[in-house]
């Protein structure tokens, strides 16, 4: 089989192209014939390394998520799930597998199936941003805990960066669950992208002042924020909360250490202010987010490409360094290998 590893931590360009034998599962494991592989941040970043030029070995395939097919399964997987369309999640998380390959390993407890109608594209953009979002949605001390209609009626969402792929996934799911979605952006074209995924508002940070535009939207404040840049942020963010909001943080893109939260203004509304790595997460809140994940895949409620907010762009599995170098840039939309 064809598969995309790197030998040592580096740039784009430390991917190679090799083959290798196709591997056997092993106890708790399935052998997937990957269809697509979906690319994050966290894959370019988990190259990088903290030091470039630092050998890897065993070599790492890289590639969290994916969608394809069940080819075998290991000991203690049922073989039922021979010939199921899966998607994959964290698939290389502390593993050697991922997803960029034409056949991976994964775990039984990172595997979903794919509705009947859902595309290996869609399946391959969920994992980590999908998930993530999903718990960004769902920290708030008072819930919900699960996602779905109804479960935000009522409720005003922000999203800092509603085009980005986090951004679109949360608008996507809060608006599949009835919030009321205000999301920022930084251009005309981001603009139309957040309100095809469903924003109700879209305020561009680059020609509006969003303290008022929010404040006018939302004038007891909202109740959740969805951040993706928490260091030049969190003081707009301290004074757009309604009582008991949380601020849902899950990257750092404004590159800094730390961040200064407001505190007086965040005692006396008791918010909360969450951080957010869907790797680390509580498995009892990846179960329920993998599970409203197929219930808004079957309602037909989630998507991908620009009907739905997300541009595809794909890449054949020879030019995965170029997939790379794309998200890396800030390609807008979702970026995807075909083994």
């Amino acid at each position: 089989m064809r598969s995309v590893v790197y030998a040592q931590t580096g740039g784009p360009e430390v991917l190679q192209l090799t083959e290798e034998a196709v591997p056997e599962p092993g106890p708790g494991e399935l052998r997937v014939r990957v269809v697509r592989s979906g690319v994050n941040p966290t894959d370019w970043k988990s190259r990088v390394g903290r030091e470039p030029g630092t050998p890897v070995d065993p070599s790492q395939i890289p590639g969290q998520d994916g969608a394809g097919v069940v080819e075998a399964v290991g000991a203690g997987v049922p073989a039922s799930w021979v010939g199921l369309d899966v998607w994959l999640f964290e698939a290389a998380w502390k593993r050697r597998w991922g997803t960029t390959s034409e056949q991976t390993l994964v775990r039984q407890t990172r595997v979903a199936t794919l509705p009947d109608g859902a595309s290996y594209d869609v399946g391959a953009a969920l994992g980590i941003p999908f998930i993530t979002a999903h718990r960004c949605l769902t920290v708030a001390e008072e819930g919900p805990l699960r996602l779905g209609p109804g479960t935000l009626q009522g409720r005003t969402v922000l999203v800092s960066g509603g085009a980005g792929a986090v951004g679109n996934a949360a608008i996507q799911l809060g608006r599949w669950s009835d919030a009321t979605i205000i999301a920022t952006v930084s251009s005309a074209e981001k603009a139309q992208l957040a309100a095809a995924a469903g924003a109700d508002h879209v305020v561009d940070y680059r020609r509006q002042d969003v303290r008022d535009e929010v404040r006018k939207i939302a004038p007891h404040g909202v109740d959740v924020v969805v951040e993706v840049n928490p260091q030049a942020n969190a003081g707009l963010d301290g004074g757009l909360l309604a009582p008991g909001a949380v601020v849902a943080t899950y990257a750092d893109d404004g590159g800094g250490a730390e961040v200064a939260v407001p505190v007086r203004t965040s005692m006396v509304r008791n918010v909360r202010w969450q951080f957010v790595l869907v790797y680390t997460l509580p498995a009892a809140a990846k179960a329920r987010a993998v599970d409203d994940l197929g219930a808004a895949l079957l309602d037909g409620a989630i998507g991908v490409g620009e009907r739905h907010g997300l541009p595809l762009h794909h890449f054949p599995l020879d030019r995965a360094a170029e997939a790379h170098a794309a998200v890396e840039r800030g390609a807008v939309g979702k970026v995807l290998i075909t083994p």
